[in-house]
Order: structure tokens, then sequence, then C-alpha cells
């Protein structure tokens, strides 16, 4: 079977980490990349755009809790961008109030993932969110 167009020349599915926290970040690209995961990083909002739109990633974890603007604000401008709108977005977040749930889930945006997330529950919703993704 050929690859996807939109995987890497492995053929291996992208994922986009928006973190800022580093250990955390670095956390989550070794399990990814154990997992067969290709991963690209961005660790605040005012660069993931810019690494969004150079890496057109299978799909976005994207932490709430980032400096330069948080999480709603790049899921916002994300969906305003036609060709980035269709990426899907899995949210990790360390906020476990009603309130950030009620505003993720009011965004088409669930399950919520919450820090620190066990291995398994991340690589369903990841399996579970890559199948949404439209050809």
């Amino acid at each position: 079977m050929k690859p996807s167009p939109r995987r890497g020349r492995s053929g291996r599915q992208k994922i986009l980490v928006i973190e800022d926290d580093p250990v955390a970040r670095a956390d989550l690209q070794a399990r990814l990349e154990a997992n067969g995961y290709m991963v690209a990083l961005a660790a605040d909002a005012a660069s993931a755009l810019t690494v969004v739109n150079r890496e057109r990633p299978d799909l976005i974890l994207l932490d709430l809790g980032l400096p330069a603007g948080d999480g709603f604000l790049v899921l916002e401008r994300l969906r305003k961008i036609e060709p980035l709108a269709a990426i899907p977005v899995l949210v990790i977040t360390g906020r476990s109030d009603a309130e950030t749930r009620k505003r993720v889930e009011a965004m088409g945006l669930a399950p919520v993932l919450t820090k620190p997330v066990d291995t398994d529950v991340l690589l369903a919703a990841i399996g579970a969110g890559l199948e949404t993704r439209p050809e």
C-alpha cells in the first residue's frame, strides 16, 4: 500500500506536540516515537501556528496553558485557516475544572486528556483522533 500523502517519507504519521513544559514535551515525544510516530514540537502559542503550517501534522496534542497566548487562542486561529482546520486536535491539560472542560467540549473537542496521561489512554485517543481525519 502506498503511504498517504499526509505522512512523512517513512509512511509514519506525524503528531505535533504543543507543550510549554520541557519535561512534559520530552516525555510525550519519547512515548510517541517509541510507538512509531514522527513528532514535531512547539513550546508556545506564538510558534505553534508556524510549526503547524510547516510540518502539516496528522494530529495535534495541544496543551491549554501556554505562554504567548493559551491553547484556546491557538485552536481558534487554527480553525480559521482552511488547510489546517481539518487537523484533529486533542487537548492535553493539567486543568481539571468544569469550566475548562465545558469550553473544550463547546469547541467540539473530546476527550480532554488530563495530565499526567497514561500511555494506553493517550495512544487510544490518538488512534481515534487519526481515524476522524479526512484523507
